[in-house]
């Protein structure tokens, strides 16, 4: 599986692949032409709920990651589509979160690469 991460707001790469935007709202401040998503995912986003929660904050990592893999859970078919693709070929999870050491992108590729 050739799975990769990337906030939204880097400039595309010939290794990106199919580029997936995971989040449920749209980037601020990107257009739809410099993003340059392929596919945007929005049901496999965590859901504006559990987003309110978690709210960035790390303190509440542990707790969002629970609850994020057990939405995704729910989402057995969405994310076993997503699975197939990038076992398929090259994909590039894309992500607007600041931080990329604690968003759900990250957890989302766990899940993609250790099968739930």
């Amino acid at each position: 599986m050739r799975l990769g991460l990337k906030r939204v707001y880097e400039p595309p790469s010939d290794g990106d692949g199919l580029r997936v935007l995971v989040d449920r709202l749209w980037p601020r401040g990107l257009s739809k032409a410099d993003a340059a998503v392929d596919l945007w995912l929005k049901d496999i986003a965590p859901s504006p709920a559990l987003r309110r929660l978690f709210g960035h904050d790390p303190g509440k990592w542990s707790e969002f990651r629970h609850r994020y893999r057990a939405e995704l859970a729910e989402n057995a078919a969405g994310v076993e589509a997503l699975r197939e693709r990038a076992q398929k070929e090259p994909v590039t999870l894309l992500y607007g979160a600041r931080d990329e050491a604690h968003n759900h992108a990250l957890v989302l590729a766990e899940v993609l690469r250790d099968g739930g």
